[in-house]
């Protein structure tokens, strides 16, 4: 059997209006080009026939169980026998009788290339207006933002890569959002990924898309936000306790005149505080959501942050926390002899309120940084079990003999 160049793969729910079309310009573009090839169809569990038009056109059908667009595409990206796959929707809205830019791009040994179908053309009525001006912009513009991609048309559906490659970033969503986690994981990972322009033209289905806007767009908003602590919670928590340590530093000593009518004081010293314990349970959320999605292949491993959390041992963490709940309970005590000095009567608010307002600050931030300390601690038990059960049986033993000396 000669070896298969390419697969033109093509995920399909009940598409008998457009399937034949597809395959048609799919098999032409082979035809014409003379690539050894074959056309996939990956069937979502179609009921309109659409299996038995496939084979009568000479594809070759994948069933797919679990549904979804993602899980529907794994399926066919392990089926496929092509060392180059080339995927696209059988609506007939991407042109598979055009596929010389991507092929060429993939023998110039980029590993992903995706389609863009703003430098390509989008034809009237092709794209509605708020996936074109909000929703493709918008989500893109976070996807480079994010992870550093170039990538300008994030979600386009006709795209070819590498499927070993593909298959080395062990994709794992199965909705919509697949399409983002490939684009994704092949940026972070560091695969050569390349765009090549494509036209997109008006479906030809009678029936409604499978795609609903704001449900898929959430559904790609939220795996960007979820496979990066960094934007999620890091930045965010980094900039609340910043925001936090400024007004604390200007209000520790008292009232801030701005103007003759604009004065800081306690109010402010307050949202001061909450800010830094805002800011500092956004940080250890972006530590131990990193460190568990690092393990479990989620995002890939980063030497740098590894390092890290190789210093920040559990017993350092509580001890530093220990140190702020220290400090605290100092600053509490020196409000009770205030009071305990006025016979516990009425104090002086504003020198007392800050103490009050500090202590409470510092001892609660210390217990919160400690009860976020056992928990990546608690997290960690089953992925450390997980990389001892990974260490073959001879290697663990020679181990536990080297340690034992």
């Amino acid at each position: 059997m000669a070896e298969i160049e390419l697969t033109i793969l093509m995920p399909c729910l009940n598409e008998a209006e457009t399937l034949a079309v597809c395959i048609r310009k799919a098999r032409g573009f082979l035809d014409r080009t003379g690539i050894s090839g074959e056309v996939v169809i990956a069937d979502n569990g179609s009921t309109d026939g659409s299996q038995q038009i496939a084979e009568a056109e000479g594809a070759r059908v994948v069933p797919v169980a679990l549904r979804g667009y993602g899980a529907a595409l794994g399926a066919g990206i392990e089926a496929a026998h092509g060392r180059f796959v080339i995927m696209g929707d059988a609506d007939d809205s991407y042109d598979f009788a055009n596929l010389d830019a991507f092929v060429a791009a993939l023998r110039a040994g980029n590993q992903l290339v995706m389609g863009n179908r703003f430098t390509g053309g989008i034809a009237p009525g092709a794209m509605p207006w708020h996936h074109k001006y909000i929703g493709n912009p918008v989500l893109s513009f976070i996807g480079r933002l994010f992870f550093g991609s170039k990538a300008s048309d994030f979600h386009c559906g006709l795209r070819g890569f590498d499927r070993a490659a593909i298959l080395g970033l062990n994709l794992r969503t199965s909705g919509m959002e697949f399409a983002s986690e490939m684009l994704v994981k092949a940026t972070l990972s560091g695969l050569r990924v390349a765009e090549v322009p494509t036209t997109l033209k008006k479906d030809g289905r009678s029936r409604p898309p499978h795609l609903r806007s704001f449900r898929d767009g959430w559904r790609h908003l939220r795996f960007l936000l979820l496979f990066s602590p960094r934007w999620l919670f890091l930045y965010p928590g980094l900039v609340l306790l910043a925001v936090g340590l400024f007004l604390g530093a200007l209000l520790i000593r008292g009232p801030l005149n701005l103007t003759p009518t604009v004065v800081l004081d306690l109010h402010t010293f307050l949202v001061g505080a909450m800010c830094i314990l805002l800011g500092m349970q956004g940080i250890s959320f972006a530590v131990i959501g990193r460190r568990f999605a690092s393990h479990y292949g989620f995002i890939p491993r980063s030497r740098t942050f590894d390092g890290l959390l190789e210093a920040l041992t559990l017993e350092r963490v509580l001890l530093f926390a220990a140190l702020l709940v220290l400090i605290g309970v100092v600053a509490l005590g020196w409000g009770f002899t205030q009071w305990a000095e006025r016979g516990f009567g009425p104090l002086p608010l504003s020198s007392t309120m800050r103490a009050m307002i500090l202590a409470v600050t510092m001892i609660v931030a210390g217990l919160q940084l400690a009860m976020s300390a056992f928990m990546g601690s608690m997290i960690d038990i089953p992925l450390a079990e997980r990389r001892v059960s990974e260490v073959p049986r001879e290697d663990w033993m020679v181990r536990r003999a080297e340690d034992r000396q």
